[in-house]
């Protein structure tokens, strides 16, 4: 059984984290390319952060246990990032990195949205359709005050994910209820998949209407910084148990780290071909060893 603890963060953590990063753009990249389909931006957006919380900050065992006693769990609610999830949890060792291969095959394990009926290691909800996380999250964090156990619920959003409205009722209860054990992230990117997320369906200011329902607020001005990840989700960790669930507004680059991909809502779910492939991963080719 392997436990991984938080550490300091010295040059070289830094540099592995930052190479590691690298990898699990690549490995999103080349998932997507070979079966033409899959979502890239949102993925390569967020790499970062699936790093840091896998490889820097959660305590959690392995091998994978279901119940989580004792452990720090995350959920993805933004389902449709798949690809960030499943190469960070091969890198972690969650399953053979080899099985990245079989991305949206049928039968696979690894299916476009995480699923639980073939039992893949690291996956606890299925997570096709946007705006349950956070309800479930906040499950988990109730059950986890029930059994006295300390450890910490983390879940990602996808920022075009909170116009479905079961996320405001869900961020009532939370605060209605206390829950301070609750890290939940906002990946916002202002992107979704018909365009920008003011364009499609403008939220004002996500900040003030996050205090206004009672939870503690936090901004990760760069969200692909990993140094500043790791500093704001600390923060965060420290004011844990103040009776208000905790909300990390994010900012990303979708397509980060692809200069074609970025700055446009058009790789939301768009598979590079052949060429477009090519270039991404000359941007890229720092490689700790592809599958």
């Amino acid at each position: 059984m392997l436990r991984h603890k938080l550490h300091l963060l010295g040059m070289k953590d830094l540099d592995f984290l930052e190479s590691l990063t690298t990898q699990v753009r690549r490995d999103i990249l080349r998932m997507v390319h070979r079966v033409n389909s899959g979502h890239p931006g949102g993925s390569l957006g967020c790499a970062e952060l699936f790093v840091v919380l896998y490889f820097n900050q959660m305590e959690y065992s392995l091998p994978f246990s279901m119940d989580g006693k004792n452990e720090d769990l995350f959920f993805l609610s933004n389902g449709h990032i798949s690809p960030v999830f499943y190469s960070v949890l091969a890198r972690k060792g969650f399953f053979p990195i080899n099985e990245l291969n079989s991305f949206r095959h049928i039968n696979s394990r690894l299916q476009g949205h995480p699923t639980t009926h073939e039992g893949l290691p690291g996956i606890r909800i299925a997570s096709g359709s946007l705006g349950q996380g956070l309800s479930v999250a906040i499950g988990a964090s109730l059950s986890k005050k029930l059994n006295n156990d300390p450890k910490t619920i983390y879940v990602l959003l996808g920022d075009g994910e909170l116009q479905e409205g079961q996320n405001w009722e869900a961020i009532m209860f939370a605060a209605a209820k206390k829950i301070d054990n609750l890290i939940a992230i906002v990946d916002l990117n202002g992107k979704q998949i018909d365009g920008s997320t003011d364009d499609v369906l403008p939220m004002g200011s996500l900040k003030d209407k996050f205090i206004a329902f009672g939870w503690q607020v936090y901004e990760i001005e760069n969200g692909n910084s990993i140094p500043l990840l790791i500093k704001k989700i600390k923060l965060a960790k420290s004011n844990l148990g103040l009776k208000k669930p905790i909300m990390l507004l994010m900012k990303t680059e979708m397509g980060n780290g692809v200069d074609f991909m970025m700055h446009t809502h058009a790789w939301h779910g768009k598979a590079p071909n052949d060429e477009q492939l090519s270039i991404a991963l000359s941007q890229n080719n720092e490689t700790l060893g592809d599958y």
